[in-house]
């Protein structure tokens, strides 16, 4: 798994690229009432807006780590916006990528480089 300064995890598998926000995100969001998600073939660009998740505190962005056309979305999370809470690195996933450049995870933190990060904030 690797992180972004944004807050964002992805896990690749192959060509495919699953993302969605840490523990600590979610944790500074309370509780999620409300994502919106991009349709699959949409394409994005590491950085450009992804999705959006509203909490009874706030809304937030939420940026593409990586480059590629999402191939899946997270359709519970209409139903049960509250399983980011619950399981942010897990079942709380937002939605799977086809990386267009693969080369893009290299950018990103490791979970220690993470770890460190968090503590700087």
């Amino acid at each position: 798994m690797r992180f972004s300064k944004d807050h964002e995890w992805v896990e690749v598998d192959g060509d495919t690229a699953t993302i969605g926000i840490t523990a600590y995100a979610a944790e500074q969001l309370g509780d999620v009432v409300f994502v919106e998600l991009p349709d699959p073939g949409k394409s994005v660009k590491a950085g450009e807006q992804l999705a959006v998740v509203e909490s009874v505190k706030a809304a937030s962005d939420v940026f593409a780590p990586v480059s590629g056309e999402v191939i899946a979305a997270n359709g519970a999370l209409g139903d049960t916006p509250e399983t980011v809470n619950d399981g942010p690195e897990g079942s709380g996933w937002f939605v799977k990528v086809k990386l267009s450049n693969p080369s893009e995870v290299d950018g990103l933190m490791d979970r220690a480089g993470y770890e460190a990060f968090l503590a700087t904030l």
